[in-house]
């Protein structure tokens, strides 16, 4: 009924809606009509009354339903952050972003686009208090996509794949080509969308570099600290 993140299913959502919609529209029709109350005291009572099923069917669910629109009713009124998956992303008003107020969903960070998704990740970065936090990924960025450094002046190297399938070992091994020799990392980062294939995971084992999979993705969009989730140790936490 509900994703990974606790939202609705959206064809839940949409028959929901279109239920919603049909007995609102026949409400005011039978009000503009003059049956509203005919309709509520007779052929509505009479459909339970007539039925036992639909009865029973009524006051199990009721509860059910109370609790479903109240879930749908928060999703639609309740604050969500960048609640749109667009390319650019502007931090709230100040100076910077508040250390707990940025949180993604991960429909969200899979429904941007790739520059969106290595945005997403380096405004996740300046939520944590790492420092100068940038994106740097594009043609030419010799497997980079974000540079930042932690209390202890530590580079962070990390490069992001918003793939639909897991992320092989070639592309760990590329990474490792230049992550160290070429940029100079103390922490290497790959983070993947949709994790690595075990290929994959045995090279970065072997090489030390860290990979952030779907699960850890994940506790690190909902607000857990980056180094919390893939756990580095920091004498300045």
């Amino acid at each position: 009924m509900f994703d990974e993140d606790g939202s609705l299913d959206p064809l839940l959502k949409f028959l929901l809606y279109a239920v919603i919609a049909l007995a609102v529209g026949k409400m005011l029709w039978e009000w503009l009509t003059e049956d509203f109350g005919q309709w509520i005291t007779v052929d509505l009572w009479g459909l339970i009354a007539d039925h036992p099923w639909w009865t029973g069917l009524f006051v199990v669910g009721g509860l059910p339903m109370l609790l479903l629109l109240g879930k749908i009713l928060s999703f639609l009124f309740g604050a969500n952050t960048y609640a749109n998956a667009d390319d650019t992303f502007a931090a709230p008003s100040g100076d910077a972003i508040e250390s707990d107020a940025l949180t993604f969903k991960m429909k969200q960070l899979s429904s941007m686009s790739a520059t969106g998704f290595e945005q997403a990740c380096t405004d996740l970065l300046a939520r944590d208090g790492f420092q100068r936090p940038k994106r740097v990924g594009g043609a030419g960025d010799l497997g980079v996509d974000i540079t930042a450094r932690d209390d202890e002046d530590r580079l962070l190297i990390v490069q992001c794949k918003q793939y639909q399938s897991p992320v092989g070992s070639g592309h760990v091994q590329k990474f490792n080509g230049t992550a160290r020799p070429h940029h100079g990392a103390d922490l290497p980062i790959m983070i993947a969308l949709n994790g690595f294939t075990q290929p994959a995971i045995d090279f970065a084992q072997h090489h030390q570099l860290i990979l952030m999979g779907r699960p850890e993705l994940k506790r690190w969009a909902h607000g857990e600290h980056l180094y919390d989730v893939l756990g580095i140790q920091s004498t300045t936490q």
